[in-house]
């Protein structure tokens, strides 16, 4: 009868698992500025909070001033890099010409070189690379103007932003209510914990960009790159997708150095340097910064931007690590679901150790003894 009841729950459990997953993929229009209100709430509130308590503000209109801050600089970010695009688009005729003679160039080179013969199907010059580079910056415009549905949001998430601001104590007695049976004093240590996570990786990770991106500015001003705080602060700006985003950034001013630059070691230089910097990111300067503030292990990492990527593109991998960090905050304080935030979490060192080690070291101590 247990065996048929684990049975039962474990193909619910299942069932609803998927469910979950079809709803968040049917609904990714209502889900993400939702999302993205709540992040952004989470950030400005200090804002808020100093409007309130030290300019003596009421809550209406320090929701209003908070709201016009972030949309402000938004705003800029967006033209800044909408613009900046726009002109390297206008400009796609010299660099396409470029390529392609460079393109040829290498053909010939290789030729020679190798002793390929030019009726070889190696290489061939029918490739059309005039029209196949128009298309990739057709595809850098159609980008532009695709991901004004990220920013179509403009509309909603300002909306969503000002309730989530001026209704926070209202949200507060409605999730008092929903968990009753917890004590409140649990129920605002979670919420103080969801809440310092989420300020503590949105601020560290704005701390990161500001130094990246001073660095990628500074290696592309070194190599005479144009353009190098646009490029720089452009790929610092793309740590957003974590893992992936800088080495995205990179592609673009390595194309303007292969079109620009009269050797093609320039545009190997921009992705050595980004390379270096993006080591220098992982390995010092954000774990110095945020610390273990989102202790969520590599893997989990990589495979939440996977899955969000799959559910919402994008924008699904700008929020996917903030959402899976709250997630384990919660499964690591409910007790049917400890395994979980456990899984995400950070191993141990003992959970990384050879047993071949741990024997060796049992046995040296074993033999210590019975030499003593």
């Amino acid at each position: 009868m247990n065996v048929k009841n684990h049975i039962t729950h474990s193909a619910f459990s299942l069932l609803s698992f998927i469910a979950v997953v079809f709803i968040l993929y049917i609904l990714k229009s209502l889900i993400i500025p939702i999302l993205y209100a709540s992040i952004l709430a989470i950030m400005i509130f200090p804002i808020q909070k100093f409007l309130e308590k030290r300019w003596r503000c009421n809550r209406l209109f320090a929701s209003l001033c908070s709201i016009t801050i972030i949309f402000c600089v938004t705003a800029l970010l967006v033209a800044i890099v909408y613009f900046r695009l726009n002109a390297l688009i206008n400009n796609s005729d010299i660099y396409i010409a470029k390529l392609t003679t460079l393109y040829y160039n290498f053909i010939e080179f290789t030729y020679d070189t190798f002793g390929i013969s030019r009726r070889s199907s190696l290489f061939t010059k029918d490739l059309r690379l005039e029209s196949l580079l128009k298309g990739r910056f057709d595809k850098i415009g159609e980008f532009i103007y695709q991901s004004g549905s990220l920013f179509s949001y403009f509309v909603l998430i300002p909306i969503y932003l000002f309730f989530f601001l001026y209704y926070r104590r209202f949200f507060r007695v409605f999730y008092y209510k929903l968990f009753r049976n917890k004590p409140k004093a649990f129920l605002n240590r979670m919420i103080r914990k969801v809440y310092r996570i989420q300020q503590n990786y949105l601020l560290g990770l704005i701390k990161v960009i500001i130094i990246v991106g001073c660095l990628n500015s500074i290696g592309l001003l070194v190599l005479g790159i144009g353009n190098p705080f646009f490029f720089g602060f452009l790929a610092a700006f793309l740590l957003l997708i974590p893992y992936i985003g800088i080495f995205i950034g990179s592609l673009l001013p390595a194309i303007v150095a292969l079109a620009t630059k009269d050797s093609a070691w320039y545009a190997f230089g921009v992705i050595a340097i980004f390379s270096f910097i993006q080591f220098l990111e992982g390995n010092f300067i954000t774990p110095k910064i945020t610390g273990s503030k989102v202790s969520i292990n590599a893997f989990i990492a990589i495979l939440s931007l996977i899955v969000f990527s799959m559910l919402w593109g994008i924008a699904g991998m700008i929020v996917a690590l903030p959402v899976v960090a709250t997630l384990k905050i919660i499964f690591d304080n409910t007790p049917e679901y400890h395994a979980y935030g456990f899984l995400m979490g950070e191993p141990i060192d003992k959970h990384l150790q050879s047993t071949v080690r741990n024997r060796l070291k049992a046995w040296r101590k074993i033999r210590k003894m019975k030499l003593s």
